[in-house]
This record gives C-alpha cells, sequence and structure tokens, in this order.
C-alpha cells in the first residue's frame, strides 16, 4: 500500500510516500526511510527498492528532498548536503511518531549521493539502527574532484568564484545558475564515462525520467558541497551495521571501498557482479539481488 505523506524538515515540508506491506494489520512495523539520488525524486529508483522493502514486510518512507520535487524550498534545485542530511533525521523523526511503526527498529538506505548522506546522518543520529546504501557516492569529491579524482585543485578554486558572484547576483534578483545532473542528449556521449552515458539514459529518456526530476542544481550549492565529506567519521556508525552495496562494472565503486575502509565493523561491501552504478536503479536482473541482500540485512538487524 502507499500513501501519501508529508513531514517537515527545518520548517519546510517535505513530501514523501509511504510504502506498507498490503497484507499488514497487526504490530508496529519496522521501517527503513529510503533516500534519492542527487537530481533524483521520490518516485524513481528510490521507489523502487521501497516497493520491494514493503513486500518483504517493512515501512518504506520515499520523499523529496527540500528544494526539490514536491517538497518546500527555494530557490528550486539547491542541493545543500547538510539540509539532505537533516531531511534524513526528519523523515527518522516523522517514522518515530507514527504508531503504525516500532521506533526502536528504523533503519536507513541512501542511493547514490543518498549513499553519502545517509551513512552522514547516521553517523550522529543513534535512532537509525542500521544503515545501507546502492551505489553511494561523496558528492564533494564527485563535483569537486571529478569522477575517479581526476580534477586539480583549481577547478574548486574557480567554482568558488562563482560561487560568490551568483550569490550576489541572486540578491541583486538574478534568477539562480543552474547546471544540469546528467547530460540532456546522448549526442557525443559515445566516449563519456559509463556513469554519464547511464545518468542520460535513465533520468532524461521514459526509462526513469520523471516531470519533478528536472535534471538542475543551482551552481552556488558548491560553496556548501565543498565543506562536506559523507564518510570523515564513518567509524561513528558502529557498532551499528553498515551495508555498502556496489555493481562489479560500476565506475563509483572505490566511494563504497573506501568508505568501508574508514568505517567500523560491523560492515559489509556487497557485490552486484555484473552490475553498473546506474543498473543498480532500476534494472531487475540487479535490482533483485539487491533488494533480497537488503531485506536480510534489515530483517537481521531491524529484528
Amino acid at each position: 500500500m502507499k500513501t501519501k505523506v508529508t513531514f517537515p524538515s527545518n520548517n519546510l515540508a517535505l513530501a514523501g510516500i509511504l510504502f506498507t506491506p498490503d497484507d499488514h494489520t497487526g504490530a508496529p512495523l519496522p521501517a527503513v526511510v529510503v533516500s534519492h539520488p542527487g537530481g533524483g525524486v521520490k518516485e524513481q529508483t528510490a521507489s523502487v527498492y521501497a516497493e520491494r522493502l514493503a513486500r518483504a514486510g517493512f515501512a518504506a518512507l520515499v520523499f523529496d528532498a527540500a528544494y526539490q520535487g514536491e517538497s518546500e524550498g527555494t530557490p528550486r534545485g539547491l542541493e545543500n548536503p547538510f539540509q539532505r542530511a537533516e531531511d534524513v533525521r526528519a523523515a527518522v523523526t516523522y517514522l518515530t511518531t507514527r504508531d503504525d511503526i516500532d521506533p526502536a527498529r528504523v533503519g536507513a538506505l541512501g542511493i547514490c549521493a543518498s549513499g553519502g548522506y545517509v551513512p552522514f546522518a547516521a553517523q550522529t543520529d543513534h535512532r537509525v539502527k542500521a544503515v545501507a546504501t546502492v551505489s553511494a557516492v561523496d558528492i564533494r569529491s564527485l563535483l569537486v574532484e571529478g569522477l575517479g579524482r581526476t580534477q586539480g585543485p583549481e577547478v574548486l578554486s574557480a567554482l568558488l568564484d562563482q560561487a560568490g558572484a551568483l550569490r550576489t547576483a541572486e540578491a541583486r534578483g538574478e534568477a539562480p545558475a543552474t547546471l544540469n545532473w546528467a547530460p540532456e542528449s546522448a549526442d557525443g556521449l559515445d566516449e563519456a564515462p559509463t556513469l554519464y552515458r547511464e545518468a542520460q539514459d535513465y533520468y532524461r529518456t521514459p526509462r526513469g525520467g520523471h516531470p519533478h526530476s528536472t535534471n538542475e542544481w543551482v551552481l552556488r550549492s558548491i560553496d556548501q558541497i565543498a565543506q562536506y565529506d559523507s564518510y570523515a567519521m564513518a567509524e561513528l556508525i558502529a557498532p551499528r551495521p553498515l551495508l555498502m552495496i556496489v555493481g562489479s562494472e560500476a565506475d563509483t565503486a572505490y566511494f563504497s571501498r573506501e568508505a568501508i575502509e574508514k568505517a567500523a565493523e560491523p560492515k559489509e561491501l556487497f557485490v552486484v557482479d555484473g552490475a553498473t552504478h546506474v543498473a543498480l536503479y532500476d534494472e531487475d536482473a540487479y535490482v533483485t539481488p539487491a533488494a533480497a541482500k537488503l531485506a536480510d540485512f534489515f530483517g537481521t538487524h531491524l529484528a
């Protein structure tokens, strides 16, 4: 069953969908917060995993980040990592106030950029009893250092120059400047990294595209993103368990491998053979083993 819900995060109303098992009539449920990728919305891959978790007996809450999708906040498309982490905490708070949820059995799952935001939030939110990620990305490293860390420090310096100028421009009444998350067209992408080719195919085609997923982020967000580090204190998640799921062919898998190295036990890196970063969003051959692993993980640790 799907139920539309709203809840506050820093005085902004977030739009969510609560998935619950169709046959549930009994005791309060264990629950999982499911947070969407950068540039995504709740109806996309977050709902794919939430539906699978509901089938396995969990309540699963998906929501649009503040400033994005159907949630409140301007400028539209702002990507503030600290707000994104606060949104995760707010979702946990919402679940722990519901009579049909067991507040002692709440976990969280982050996909792509939320694979950084969820562990970051959980480091200091002990209400999250189990932490999982799929195709995790540290958004700071991806945007500041580039995929595979191919960008030098001059890139960040130039971006910060732009961010300051754009704040001044907005204060003078100009519209916020934005960049695309994924290429709008497949033209010229033959030699591009797999991540960007597949992101275009997912977000900008009927495969995964959604009207609320605008493919834009506010460029001045970079001065907040630059101060953020997804896994700097990953050891604080312990003794709560951490599961990170990656595809064997994902060009972003190094983020999860490095995070697992930083984290303390109990921790596990689960590799889905043959999957790329985006294949784990919606391709059944890869989502099925990932979702089964998540159901087992949350079933064990939210028992």
